[in-house]
């Protein structure tokens, strides 16, 4: 399952607009925000298909029948970049547990790179629904890498994979290799450049939230 924010008509788009906008990226508090902002909207949309208890509630005045969630997921994220997102989506899921995983491109002398992953921070997965938030989805590997670490070490019910951009080719990676993974996608670009950045895309996502690498 594909859910592409893109071609729906709604006010999230402004917020994938913004992340674009070269000028709106100077502002990085408003960066970080409108990335916020795309992981509550996700989490709103996703929740439409988790499971639900029916629970009493008292009220002053008598008992109210709600429809309540009946378990929180678990929010993963991939260092750095991906934490804005994360909190969005912690914003609505707020007594999920989180999980971190610190992954990144390690460039080759010849131009090419491999993904290197050095550190994972996770509750127990076992029979839990997954969200892994990463604002940009370009080749797909470390996405891949990351989600079947986690898989080979528990039994996880439910994969769910949150990104605000992503690239043609990236989404067919993930296919592929995750295919009973869920995407939730603000677009989807067609081109990338030689070095893996997403074209039209927004840059570097770390980079604009928290200040250039050195």
């Amino acid at each position: 399952m594909i859910f592409n924010l893109s071609k729906t008509k709604s006010i999230a788009n402004t917020f994938i607009a913004e992340l674009r906008d070269e000028n709106i990226q100077k502002d990085a508090m408003r960066f970080r925000k409108n990335l916020e902002r795309i992981g509550e909207f996700f989490a709103y949309e996703l929740s439409k298909g988790l499971n639900f208890t029916s629970k009493n509630v008292v009220t002053p005045l008598g008992i109210s029948q709600c429809e309540v969630l009946k378990e929180q997921p678990i929010l993963a994220t991939i260092l750095r970049a991906g934490l804005p997102l994360q909190q969005g989506l912690l914003n609505i899921f707020d007594r999920a547990e989180c999980c971190f995983i610190s992954a990144y491109r390690k460039t080759k002398k010849n131009g090419d790179f491999i993904i290197q992953m050095d550190y994972v921070s996770t509750p127990d997965l076992n029979g839990r629904t997954l969200i892994m938030a990463d604002p940009m989805l370009a080749t797909g590997q470390s996405m891949v890498m990351c989600c079947k670490e986690l898989m080979n070490r528990y039994d996880i019910a439910e994969l769910h994979i949150v990104c605000a951009i992503a690239s043609t080719e990236g989404v067919a990676h993930v296919r592929a290799n995750l295919p009973k993974a869920k995407l939730w996608l603000g677009a989807i670009d067609d081109e990338m450049t030689s070095k893996c950045y997403i074209v039209p895309g927004l840059g570097d996502a770390g980079d604009l939230a928290y200040g250039e690498k050195v």
